[in-house]
């Protein structure tokens, strides 16, 4: 505190110094080896790795103010053995308020900018930072920081039933604000790395990238509340309420993860089968933790909870066989031959495209009643998914051509007394 009371008389009295040359000399030095500096080692790291311009840039916004501060340190350090070092000493905490400002901008923009241009909302708030850390240097280096600290700590503002100092209100404010502002940056950088791992499903990528988000939060918080001076052990009885209220909450989504776990495990199901549950059906594209996705034969998909696989019955058509059998039924008129078409129909059917020759196409006659006689034409696929709805219209197709062909009529069941 002693010397940030004399740097002002020290920087006045260096002016009338003849040896101000030299630190001017020095000074200037500095800024220009600290930007040359910045400028090879980013092409230095911008080298070993693919970085964006853009990326390049911020960084060296950064190593810029870095470098020239501790050339600066180092040549106030050097030349205060010879002479006055006023000047340098001014320029120590002008080059670290720089540097903390280019950090603060950085961070805000790494957060907050990602993906576009800085708002409104955010230029303001970067120009407000600005302004309290140069109002903090200007009151370090005119010597009235330490009267500023004694008033902060004079000044009790009363929060419950206690007062607190207006020294340690803004303190924790500042600490509870730096240290998200890390845990954001760190999600960010987080996020971009996961976001570039092709080998990992896209949506598995944003719930590890929110996850991790969440946690650097909550870590970030609880750092920022030790260091403000609150006891943690007061969130016990907080947290333990939170637990049970989420536990209930959320039961059925920790079930839904406990199924897909045992879904994945015992293997009764896998990724292809054709599958009906309750009033969903189809071909298993996706299994998850928490679901399993169904498409059917119209590409509609469904998200089933993996806990109604496992505590509902699952009717699976390709558990140990993918054959599926898809089947046709019409009624004839009386006085039609029906063995005839029982022997024609399963040659014609083993000649659609896709048809197994085993088992083989059948033709049977299910049943008789005064409305006609109903008969039903079967093939077995090895795709239903895909076949079902063409192999349906393909069935229809032959089958119709062929009592044409044989001049069969289809039963009508007219009411009594129509013409």
């Amino acid at each position: 505190m002693n010397s940030a009371q004399n740097l002002w008389s020290l920087l006045l009295a260096d002016i009338n110094d003849p040896n101000l040359q030299w630190q001017l000399l020095a000074l200037s030095g500095c800024i220009a080896l600290g930007w040359w500096l910045s400028r090879v080692l980013s092409r230095r790291l911008q080298g070993h790795d693919n970085a964006a311009g853009p990326t390049n840039s911020s960084l060296r916004k950064l190593l810029t103010p870095l470098l020239i501060l501790l050339l600066v340190a180092v040549a106030s350090r050097v030349l205060s053995s010879y002479q006055s070092v006023g000047l340098l000493r001014v320029a120590v905490p002008l080059a670290l308020s720089y540097l903390l400002i280019r950090a603060a901008f950085y961070l805000l923009r790494q957060v907050f900018a990602q993906h576009g241009r800085a708002g409104l909302i955010l230029q303001t708030f970067e120009q407000a930072i600005a302004l309290v850390i140069w109002t903090g240097v200007a009151l370090y280096i005119t010597g009235l920081w330490p009267e500023f600290i004694e008033y902060l700590e004079q000044t009790k503002l009363p929060i419950g039933r206690h007062h607190e100092s207006l020294l340690v209100i803004v303190m924790a404010l500042i600490w509870v604000a730096v240290t998200l502002l890390l845990a954001l940056w760190a999600a960010a950088v987080f996020e971009q790395r996961l976001m570039r791992l092709d080998s990992m499903h896209s949506s598995l990528r944003a719930v590890l990238a929110r996850v991790g988000r969440g946690l650097l939060i909550l870590v970030a918080v609880l750092i920022s509340l030790s260091l403000v001076g609150i006891d943690l052990t007061v969130l016990s009885v907080f947290g333990g309420a939170l637990g049970v209220g989420l536990g209930l909450g959320l039961q059925k989504l920790v079930s839904s993860y406990v199924s897909g776990f045992v879904v994945l495990l015992e293997r009764s199901l896998t990724i292809g089968d054709l599958v009906s549950v309750e009033k969903y059906s189809g071909q298993i594209v996706h299994i998850n933790t928490r679901y399993t996705v169904l498409r059917s034969s119209d590409g509609t998909e469904a998200i089933i909870p993996n806990e109604m696989l496992v505590s509902q019955p699952v009717q699976n058509f390709s558990l140990s066989d993918r054959h599926v059998r898809i089947s046709s039924s019409f009624k004839v008129a009386h006085g039609t031959d029906v063995s005839r078409l029982l022997e024609a129909i399963p040659s014609v059917l083993a000649k659609l495209p896709q048809v197994l020759e085993k088992p083989a196409p059948s033709a049977l006659l299910l049943g008789m009643g005064p409305e006609g006689l109903e008969i039903e034409a079967a093939v077995w696929v090895d795709d239903p998914v895909k076949l079902r709805g063409s192999m349906q219209s393909a069935m229809n197709l032959a089958l119709l051509a062929l009592l044409n062909e044989y001049k069969v009529s289809l039963s009508s069941t007219l009411p009594v007394g129509a013409g």
